[in-house]
């Protein structure tokens, strides 16, 4: 009878998308804070709408390795969840907290310090690195305020309460764009600080997101169920057991940016028209590219959940289930951005040559999802099993490939940009192959954490 209950357990689309939904509208809500960058920076020059590109995905590139920690916690924190050990939770999100504030004052310090002598071996126009590196020294101040936001968005998410996550994110979008409004052209009695005046809006935004989720948390959560109403005596048993799960999403998160800021560097060796193209067609991806990823944590936090109430039998047609929920969404977003390729661009840009020259790129994107929705949901459910050495392998067997694509397509090649954005589905189809088939053997089954 037991064994029959388990495998009876079942979420409905209905489910999945009131879980999912409150992550994409917030992951969206996120995206937008570098869009309204984007937006107003490209009609400011060229090299502005270049340069935040570069500055942009350093900082991302960088904030993922704290982002990989936090996917780890949130994993415990949904095992836990689903076990009902609710009061260890506040254990794991205290010492998770501490170590990233900690990981904020290095990266802060090493990134001041080492990333304009990287940028000036690695960006060939003098116009571009100058620019960078202005919204780069005021970007980085975000570390503080975005790596705490982290761990309230894992705790959320790993108990499975993703509606605050919207809230968080609307009112985080709106701050960033009075504050660009003010400092990027100068209004309401401010200086004009153009490029830096992004920068600053962005760290300003992520500020304002993390007391509000430190308001609401306190205002409207039951905190205590969770053990968030007291500090708990530091372990170093408590962190190693995070760390056992994190230390390879961090690497991984890292690791996945790295190349993807590679790329943007051999593009910006094509020229700085063709950066330009490149940035606008990444603000594009995004929607996709987010709705992707809400579905693909809702399968890690639910899988962990399952793992966590021994329902096993219950991932597989889950994880089905969520894969053909993105395609079916998926579908609407890529057929109105091919039926209105143009329109999509000109939110970016108003210069024409830009948009002629990304359309071809565009298109090529959009292939891609075919590859990557299924790719994403296979392996963020491989993480949540707390199978993290396997995702880690996989991934870094996919970023080879696609590395060494974008080194002989973009690199030495010099191929046109359209071209270099088929590594979207060189990495896409890797992953998909390798997930697939480790889901499918089974072996994640009897998993412990």
């Amino acid at each position: 009878m037991e064994t029959a209950l388990r495998t009876t357990k079942t979420y409905t689309y209905r489910q999945i998308g009131k879980i999912a939904f409150p992550i994409l509208v917030s992951l969206l809500m996120e995206q937008l804070i570098g869009m309204t960058d984007t937006i107003f920076l490209g009609r400011v020059s060229e090299v502005a709408l270049g340069a935040s590109a570069l500055g942009g995905i350093f900082y991302i590139t960088v904030f993922m390795i704290g982002m990989g920690f936090s996917i780890g916690a949130q994993i415990l924190m949904g095992r836990r969840n689903g076990e009902g050990q609710y009061l260890r939770i506040g254990s794991i999100f205290y010492h998770s907290l501490t170590f990233l504030l900690l990981l904020a004052v290095v990266v802060f310090l090493l990134t001041h310090t080492l990333a304009p002598v990287l940028l000036e071996r690695m960006v060939s126009s003098q116009h571009v690195l100058d620019a960078t590196w202005e919204y780069l020294q005021w970007r980085i101040y975000g570390f503080f305020f975005s790596f705490a936001a982290l761990m309230f968005r894992a705790f959320y998410v790993g108990t499975t309460q993703t509606k605050t996550l919207t809230l968080n994110s609307v009112v985080m979008v709106l701050s960033n764009v009075v504050f660009n409004y003010a400092l990027i052209f100068g209004n309401f009695g401010l200086p004009a600080f153009g490029i830096a005046g992004a920068a600053m809006g962005s760290a300003m935004a992520e500020g304002v997101s993390m007391v509000f989720f430190i308001l609401y948390t306190r205002y409207h959560i039951d905190y205590r169920k969770y053990g968030l109403d007291r500090l708990p005596r530091f372990r170093f048993s408590v962190l190693k057991r995070i760390l056992s799960l994190s230390v390879w999403t961090m690497i991984q998160n890292f690791v996945s940016l790295s190349t993807w800021f590679l790329f943007f560097l051999a593009v910006e060796h094509l020229g700085e028209r063709q950066l330009a193209v490149t940035n606008i067609i990444r603000n594009v991806s995004a929607f996709g590219f987010m709705t992707i990823s809400a579905l693909a944590s809702t399968a890690s936090t639910l899988v962990s959940n399952l793992m966590g109430q021994r329902e096993t039998e219950a991932i597989p047609p889950l994880v089905t289930k969520i894969v053909r929920l993105a395609f079916m969404l998926m579908a609407v977003f890529v057929a109105v951005v091919a039926l209105l390729p143009d329109a999509v661009l000109h939110i970016f840009t108003d210069e024409d040559v830009l948009v002629d020259a990304g359309r071809a790129s565009l298109y090529v994107l959009l292939s891609s999802y075919v590859l990557s929705v299924p790719a994403h949901i296979f392996f963020q459910s491989i993480s949540g099993t707390g199978n993290a050495r396997t995702a880690f392998a996989i991934e870094m067997t996919a970023l080879a490939i696609y590395t060494l694509y974008i080194i002989g397509v973009v690199v030495v090649a010099r191929a046109d940009v359209a071209i270099g954005w088929f590594s979207e589905h060189v990495y896409g189809g890797i992953m998909l192959l390798l997930a697939w088939l480790y889901f499918r053997s089974g072996r994640w089954k009897s998993k412990r954490l």
